[in-house]
């Protein structure tokens, strides 16, 4: 009788002990059983909001679940990389990770996450090319007018950008160190903002992400001076890039993607890599994000898009010693 107690006994202790790690396991198996929330921290209607939307759509019936966007604007992506980075480690929160969350570390003293050590970053899903543009009203039709005004009154105009640590704000300082020029930051909430100032001549240039800048461009509001990257960009083939222009060292590309919470089993990370795989197979995804003037372009394998990030904080800390910016 008392052995067979001692049993009962030890088989209700061995059950709870194994309870914490057992249970995880059988939740990862089940998942995803209710919806899952997306953070873009991006306003809506910016590029990044644009593509998420387009893969929530795609990877939805994929997963069998509804995957809701949920725009957490602010602080150059850090007031939504904050929030996501408190999550449950559950998979039921995603975020749209992308270039300023890793600039991010390097352009604020206190960013109030650690984009290596708090999230598990799954897959990239797309990289933009970075345009230098006007008001399509403006007189300037050239880098060489723009440079020329900048110098005739030093600090005297104006650009627009998504928010401090951004590829728009990057780009701009890189930029303008190259041609030992100087105009005034006016930092906006995110890139739709940006082109909002420029359209309304709030501001005399930008430099925004290609996506969210195009549609514009499309409607003859806006004037595409250059493309910051390694070459022409197909949906704009007369416009130069500003290698072509002289300009050196400007070369940039923005990029963005999908990470989790750390500490999200490896069995959850791989559903929603597979799933977002699948998604970018389709020809009609594809066509919907290079529509917006995306390059679909998914990482290998994880590993390949957490060095996305390493690369770009070691680009940033250099960009910043060259543009002699100090961390806010």
């Amino acid at each position: 009788m008392i052995d067979s107690q001692r049993r009962a006994l030890m088989g209700r202790a061995l059950a709870a002990a194994l309870l914490p790690t057992a249970w995880p396991a059988l939740a990862a198996e089940a998942w995803p059983n209710r919806p899952v929330r997306w953070i873009v921290p991006y306003l809506a209607g910016t590029g990044p909001d644009i593509t998420a939307r387009i893969l929530a759509e795609a990877v939805s019936p994929i997963l069998g679940q509804p995957i809701i966007i949920d725009n957490k604007g602010g602080v150059g992506g850090n007031l939504g990389a904050r929030l996501a980075a408190k999550t449950m480690p559950d998979g039921y929160t995603w975020i749209y990770s992308a270039a300023p969350m890793a600039a991010n570390m390097h352009m604020y003293k206190v960013p109030g996450y650690d984009v290596l050590k708090d999230f598990r970053h799954v897959t990239r899903i797309s990289a933009s090319d970075i345009v230098l543009l006007v008001n399509a009203k403006s007189s300037v039709s050239s880098l060489k007018d723009l440079t020329a005004r900048m110098r005739a009154a030093p600090g005297k105009l104006d650009y627009a950008s998504g928010g401090v640590g951004t590829p728009s704000h990057l780009g701009a300082e890189l930029l303008l160190n190259s041609l030992d020029v100087h105009a005034t930051h006016v930092p906006y909430k995110g890139a739709s903002e940006l082109l909002n100032a420029v359209l309304g001549d709030q501001v005399q240039f930008g430099m925004p992400i290609f996506g969210v800048a195009y549609p514009h461009i499309q409607a003859g509001k806006l004037k595409p001076l250059a493309v910051a990257g390694s070459m022409r960009n197909p949906l704009l083939p007369d416009v130069p890039t500003l290698t072509e222009l002289g300009v050196r060292g400007v070369e940039l590309t923005s990029w963005g993607g999908v990470s989790l919470s750390a500490g999200t089993p490896d069995v959850i990370a791989e559903r929603v890599r597979t799933a977002f795989d699948a998604a970018l197979k389709q020809a009609k995804v594809r066509e919907q994000i290079e529509a917006n003037g995306a390059n679909v372009r998914p990482s290998v394998n994880s590993q390949e898009y957490v060095q996305d990030f390493v690369k770009e904080m070691a680009f940033t800390q250099a960009m910043m010693k060259v543009a002699k910016l100090e961390p806010l």
